[in-house]
């Protein structure tokens, strides 16, 4: 059968493979559309395995939201190259597996796989969907979420309040605003002090004095070292908790932290404002 400049167009724009990918799919099979189809799913899958060892430490994060704004989902896409990663192409992509993972949530599965075989075809590189997640708002309050450089950094939060007025008043909206930039900029690991390890905060502790013995030759007195490790320990949680961070807007000299600035809002407002979850994606990391 002659291979048509009509057929491989409709090929193409059914799977966005090259022009000749499409025009030696179609003469494999003779014409068979469908089988042609196969053929570039099947090669992008080969490419996938083929590639598997490449790292892929581009890429994109991406968040979408419902239309009402009470779910949100955000998605990690890596790829080798940052050239793959600006391309229209490879943005469409992750848009489409942020939108999957809105309609059903970070559990994909299977959900992408013929999308995900096309992209690896049409790009020739090692595309990996790295990580997602979902918010669904639970209770009064809000969620959102804060894209940074490009799509290098992803935050998502959800803050609680006890008031359904206060959900539109214009200070809770800018506090929560505030705080997806204080995640994006700080990059807290915790929420609260109770949340963080015994053992990771041993380990901080260990390094510091460490670094103490080695400097000095010695440590200092078993009496004085209980103060030293209570304020490594104090400054270390205000590195790694959100609500213990100073508030990255600070002007000079001022050292408010997040805890204050969430409990001075909240009086302003005469309600209650609680952080109650957040997520970071960086890409890469």
């Amino acid at each position: 059968m002659a291979i048509t400049v009509a057929m491989i167009n409709d090929l193409r724009q059914r799977t966005n493979a090259g022009m000749m990918d499409c025009k030696k799919a179609l003469t494999d099979t003779n014409g068979d559309m469908d089988a042609a189809i196969k053929i570039l799913r099947e090669k992008g899958l080969a490419i996938q395995v083929k590639r598997a060892d490449k790292e892929s430490k581009e890429g994109i994060i991406c968040a979408v939201a419902s239309a009402d704004g009470k779910m949100i989902a955000m998605a990690e896409v890596n790829t080798e190259t940052d050239f793959v990663a600006k391309t229209d192409n490879f943005k469409n992509f992750v848009k489409r597996v942020a939108d999957k993972v809105l309609e059903i949530g970070p559990e994909l599965g299977d959900s992408l796989k013929e999308e995900h075989m096309t992209i690896i075809s049409q790009t020739g590189e090692n595309v990996k969907i790295r990580r997602c997640d979902r918010y669904v708002q639970d209770g009064i309050g809000k969620i959102d979420s804060y894209i940074h450089m490009g799509g290098k950094v992803g935050v998502l939060i959800e803050v609680a309040c006890g008031k359904a007025e206060t959900v539109a008043a214009e200070a809770f909206n800018s506090l929560v605003h505030d705080l997806t930039l204080q995640i994006a900029a700080a990059a807290p690991r915790f929420l609260n002090p109770e949340d963080v390890p015994q053992a990771d905060i041993d380990a901080e502790l260990e390094i510091k004095l460490n670094a103490i013995k080695e400097q000095k030759g010695k440590l200092p007195p078993e009496q004085a070292l209980v103060g030293i490790k209570k304020g490594m320990a104090a400054k270390f949680l205000s590195e790694v908790c959100l609500v213990d961070q100073p508030f990255v807007k600070n002007e000079a000299g001022v050292k408010t932290t997040i805890k204050e600035l969430v409990a001075s809002t909240a009086k302003a407002l005469g309600d209650t404002v609680t952080i109650k979850r957040f997520t970071r994606f960086q890409l890469g990391a």
